[in-house]
C-alpha cells in the first residue's frame, strides 16, 4: 500500500486553508482498492469565503491585458509538462487509465488546451466589432464557478479554467471528490507561479453540498457544469434562482453509423476504440455501432475479434488497453447493464462481466448483437466498455435511429464515398461528428445538441463562452 496523501487543505485567496468542516473523504485508487489520499468534505461556508475572494480579485485581474493572463498560463503549462510522467502518474493512480493512455489523453490534451487559451488571451481582439454607431465589445462575465467531473479530471479543470482565467474571469472550482489529485497539483502550480490571490479558488466536497452552493451563490456569475445529465438539470435549477449563466456538458449515448459502402472491417475496428476508450468512461464515446441489417453478424464477428485483444489489468502495465472502472457504484451499474441487455435479449458476442482480477473495479470488453432500439442498453448511458451493435435497413433509417435519443453529443459516419459521408453527418443531430475516423481536434468547440448540454468548451468559441457581449453607442 503507497503512503496515503494528506491533501485535507483547501485553497482560497491564494492560500490552503482549513476547510469549515471537519468531514473527510477518501481517495480510492480503482486498481487496487487502497485508500492512497483523503481530502476535505468541503462546506457552504468554505464556497462562500471562495467566492468572497473571487469576487475581491476579479477588478484587478480583469484589468491585466490579455497577455498578462496568458503568461501565467504559459508559465502553469512549462510546469506541467517538466512534471509530466509526474501527473500521468498521478492521475492514472486516481482514475484508473492505463499509462501508456494517460499521458497523451489525460495530460497532453490539457497540455494542448492550456496553451491555446494562453494564446487566445494574447491574441483575441476583445474590441472587434462594430455595428453602425455601436461599439460592440466583450468583457469577462465576472466570478465563474466550475463544477469537474472524474473521467477526465484535468482535462475537465482545464477546459472551464484555463478558459475562464484566460477571458478575465476568477474562478471557484469544486473538483471531483472521486479523482482529485491531478487539480490538486495543478492548484500547487498556480500557487508555485504565484497568480494573484482569489483568482483561483478550489473547495473540494460532494455535488449535492457544495456543487449546489457554487450553483446557488450570489457572488457566481456563470456556472459551468460537466456531468450526468440528472446533475446538470439540477445545477440549472439552483443557478436559475440568481438567473445566472449556465454551461452544460452532459451524457451522450452516440451512434456510429457504418454506410453499406464503407470498409467494415476498418471502420468496425476503429469504432470499438472509440467505445472502449477510458475504459468506455468517455461521454462522447461512440456506444451504439449502426450497420446494415444484414451486416450485424460479420460486424459482430470483427468488433468481438478485436475487443478481445484489449487486455485488462494494472494501469502501471505496458499491455494494459483496459484499466479498471472508477469506484465500486460504477463497477456495479455497468454489470447491471450488461446483465439487463441479456436479460431483454440481446447477444452477449463478447461478456466482459468476469476479468480474472484479484482486486480492482474491473470490467473487460463487452459486445451486445441483435441490440434492438428499445432496449435499455441502447437508449441508457452506460459509461463502461460496453459496445451495442444495431441493424438499420437504408440510410434514412440510419439517420433515424442515430437521431432517436435524447441526446446530441457525438456521432460517427463511415463511408467508401467522402461527399456521402459529409452529407449524413450534416443530418445528425450531434455537437461534433467525426467522418471516416477523423482525429479528434482539441481546439475544435465541444459540447452538444439536446439533453447533452449547453454551450461549447475549448477553442475561441469555448473561450468565448465566458464573455459577456456589450454594445456602446457612440
Amino acid at each position: 500500500m503507497s503512503e496515503v496523501l494528506d491533501r485535507t487543505k483547501i485553497y482560497i485567496d491564494g492560500s490552503w486553508v482549513d476547510s469549515q468542516g471537519t468531514g473527510r473523504i477518501d481517495v480510492v485508487n480503482p486498481a487496487t482498492e487502497d485508500v492512497i489520499a483523503v481530502v476535505a468534505e468541503g462546506t457552504p461556508d468554505d464556497v462562500d469565503r471562495a467566492a468572497t475572494a473571487a469576487r475581491a480579485a476579479f477588478p484587478a485581474w480583469s484589468a491585466l491585458s490579455g497577455t498578462e493572463r496568458g503568461e501565467y498560463l504559459r508559465k502553469a503549462a512549462a510546469l506541467i509538462k517538466e512534471r509530466l510522467d509526474d501527473f500521468t502518474a498521478l492521475v492514472s493512480r486516481d482514475m484508473g487509465m492505463p499509462l501508456g493512455f494517460a499521458k497523451p489523453i489525460q495530460i497532453g490534451m490539457p497540455l494542448a488546451n492550456l496553451a491555446a487559451f494562453a494564446e487566445l488571451a494574447a491574441t483575441y481582439d476583445f474590441d472587434a466589432h462594430e455595428v453602425g454607431n455601436s461599439l460592440i465589445v466583450r468583457e469577462p462575465i465576472g466570478v465563474v464557478g466550475a463544477i469537474t467531473p472524474w473521467n477526465f479530471p484535468l482535462h475537465q479543470v482545464v477546459l472551464k479554467v484555463g478558459g475562464a482565467l484566460a477571458a478575465g474571469c476568477t474562478v471557484v472550482l469544486k473538483p471531483t471528490e472521486v479523482a482529485p489529485l491531478a487539480t490538486y497539483a495543478l492548484a500547487d502550480i498556480f500557487d508555485e507561479i504565484g497568480l494573484p490571490a482569489g483568482v483561483f479558488n478550489l473547495v473540494s466536497g460532494f455535488g449535492p453540498v457544495v456543487g449546489e452552493a457554487i450553483a446557488g451563490h450570489p457572488e457566481v456569475d456563470m456556472v459551468s457544469f460537466t456531468g450526468s445529465t440528472r446533475a446538470g438539470k439540477r445545477v440549472a435549477v439552483v443557478a436559475a434562482e440568481t438567473v445566472k449563466k449556465v454551461a452544460l456538458e452532459l451524457g451522450g449515448k452516440s451512434a456510429n453509423v457504418i454506410l453499406d459502402d464503407a470498409d467494415l472491417t476498418k471502420a468496425v475496428t476503429d469504432g470499438v476504440a472509440k467505445c472502449f476508450l477510458n475504459s468506455g468512461q468517455t461521454c462522447s464515446a461512440l456506444t451504439r455501432m449502426l450497420v446494415p441489417a444484414d451486416k450485424v453478424d460479420e460486424a459482430s464477428a470483427i468488433a468481438a475479434k478485436v475487443a478481445q485483444n484489449y487486455s485488462v489489468g494494472d494501469p502501471t502495465a505496458a499491455t494494459s488497453v483496459l484499466g479498471p472502472l472508477v469506484n465500486s457504484n460504477q463497477l456495479k451499474r455497468v454489470r447491471g447493464y450488461i446483465e439487463q441487455g441479456i436479460a431483454e435479449g440481446a447477444r452477449a458476442v463478447l461478456d466482459g462481466r468476469e476479468t480474472g482480477q484479484d482486486s480492482g473495479y474491473f470490467v473487460g470488453p463487452t459486445v451486445f448483437a441483435g441490440v434492438t432500439e428499445d432496449m435499455t442498453i441502447a437508449k441508457e448511458e452506460i459509461f463502461g466498455p460496453v459496445l451495442s451493435i444495431i441493424g438499420y435497413q437504408d440510410e434514412d433509417d440510419a439517420v433515424r435511429i442515430a437521431n432517436a435519443t435524447e441526446y446530441g453529443l457525438a456521432a460517427g459516419v463511415w463511408s467508401g464515398d467522402q461527399e456521402r459521408a459529409d452529407r449524413v453527418a450534416r443530418q445528425l443531430r450531434a455537437g461534433q461528428v467525426e467522418v471516416n475516423g477523423g482525429a479528434f481536434n482539441t481546439n475544435a468547440p465541444f459540447g452538444g445538441y439536446k439533453q447533452s448540454g449547453i454551450g461549447r468548451e475549448a477553442g475561441v468559441l469555448g473561450f468565448e463562452e465566458f464573455l459577456e457581449i456589450k454594445s456602446i453607442q457612440r
